[in-house]
């Protein structure tokens, strides 16, 4: 039995977002680290003030834990807001963030091998992970997180149609 081809990618002229679907798990995934820092730096807190008697630094440990999930829910939705998806016919490009910036670009005749990969959550929510390996740096890759299932194997598909195959007249 074949597997059906994935569909046609969106216009490549334009920087493409990642789908809004995929903004519940940035903010998941921030809401738990700053929930932890969170707390951290709040049980910290009380006990380099000593604060008496433990119920205050379970109160405050508690109120860092609530204001590092909220916090956390906010950045996340920001950065999902900000992470654009780009092909053209020379390469690959993924630009991200508002106060620190990241503008990536690979060129199609770097790219090694990719990758897409799929959490519990990602499966959940029909999302991947498309990982484009590059050459000449040893482990570096270019990940783009919460992309459309089927946009990242259109993008896979096509990326993959512009690395020559290995040659054994080396």
């Amino acid at each position: 039995m074949t597997q059906p081809s994935p569909p046609a990618l969106p216009s490549t002229d334009a920087w493409q977002p990642l789908p809004a679907r995929g903004r519940i798990l940035f903010c998941l995934s921030h809401a738990i680290g700053c929930a932890i820092l969170g707390a951290a730096l709040a049980l910290a807190t009380a006990l380099v003030f000593k604060a008496w008697p433990w119920l205050w630094a379970g109160l405050l440990t508690a109120a860092g834990l609530l204001a590092g999930v909220v916090f956390g829910i906010w950045l996340g939705a920001r950065r999902h807001s900000y992470y654009r998806w780009q092909l053209s016919e020379t390469g690959f490009a993924v630009r991200s963030g508002k106060l620190w910036q990241r503008h990536t670009y690979v060129p199609s005749t770097r790219i090694q091998h990719l990758d897409i990969s799929r959490g519990p959550l990602q499966r959940r929510y029909g999302l991947a992970t498309l990982t484009v390996h590059t050459a000449g740096t040893h482990g570096h890759a270019l990940s783009l997180p919460c992309l459309d299932l089927n946009d990242a194997e259109a993008l896979r598909k096509a990326l993959a149609a512009g690395i020559e195959p290995e040659s054994d007249d080396d």
